[in-house]
């Protein structure tokens, strides 16, 4: 792991040593000591930054436009009150030209919006496994929008979780993997969490991404309310992912609900159930 250099600690023998040094490395060096808002996780990992909304005039334009395209579905529009799209795109990081997995894609909403912001240059990997006879609506939604004109960079991914060859790329070779709201549905389909996140794990380069936003179900509750109320517990999600190699590098409050009592499904919340927003790390 990287070692934080405190710069006004030199001594004069570190003199030599901090000349041997390119400025704009010790720039950096300078801002991740000052970096604020560190803070102990439900991992223990006092490395955890704890970030709250991101002002409307940080978030890069190439987000806010991907976001206003005035082609994106109106069933979309609908949805990015609840999901706040713009806070949770510009959180992990998501830019032009990055390789990218959107897992359990379900009718497309996060795939659809990451192949706008990684655009022409980038690749989307969308995957679903066989659906549910109930949501056999949401297979003709994500089929249907994978056609569409915009979508030319998104490959679509029809293998169960449980696939050696799940994701069609070379180890090491994606930026970033997606799972929003649907880690959850990985015990109601009998897939191994071990063998899903290990399977991402290897498709990231080091530094990569893995971000997952899921609904929280009351700590302690572990897997037990994973079909009944569609909510998982934070922590057993992060022993869960860590335990493949990840680290937990931050955490967002932005779908935070205070309020929610985690005692209903989200669709009986009118989609303002409590989430977590979860950013791993491949070291």
């Amino acid at each position: 792991m990287n070692k934080v250099i405190c710069l006004n600690q030199y001594n004069r023998r570190s003199l030599k040593v901090r000349s041997t040094i390119p400025l704009a490395a010790l720039a950096t060096i300078a801002l991740m000591a000052a970096a604020p808002n560190r803070a102990h996780a439900a991992s223990g990992n006092s490395k955890v930054v704890h970030a709250a909304a991101i002002p409307a005039g940080k978030i890069p334009a190439y987000i806010t436009a991907a976001i206003d395209s005035p082609d994106r579905p109106a069933a979309d529009r609908a949805l990015d009150a609840s999901r706040k799209p713009a806070q949770v795109m510009a959180f992990y990081g998501v830019a032009p030209g990055m390789r990218v997995a959107d897992l359990w894609a379900g009718g497309g909403y996060t795939t659809e919006l990451l192949a706008r912001i990684v655009g022409p240059g980038g690749k989307v990997y969308s995957q679903n496994g066989p659906f549910p006879e109930k949501f056999k609506k949401n297979e003709t939604l994500w089929q249907g929008r994978l056609k569409e004109p915009g979508m030319s960079n998104v490959v679509e991914v029809s293998k169960p979780f449980g696939s050696p060859d799940l994701l069609p790329v070379a180890p090491g070779s994606l930026d970033m993997v997606f799972i929003n709201m649907n880690y959850h549905d990985l015990f109601n389909l009998g897939a191994d969490p071990a063998t899903l996140n290990a399977t991402v794990f290897k498709a990231l380069k080091p530094g990569g991404v893995y971000a997952i936003v899921d609904n929280s179900a009351k700590p302690g509750a572990g897997t037990s309310e994973t079909k009944t109320l569609h909510r998982i517990d934070e922590a057993t999600l992060i022993k869960q992912v860590e335990a493949a190699g990840f680290r937990l590098a931050a955490t967002s409050n932005v779908l935070r609900n205070p309020n929610d009592p985690r005692t209903q499904p989200f669709w009986k919340m009118n989609h303002t159930q409590d989430r977590f927003v979860l950013k791993f790390v491949k070291p």
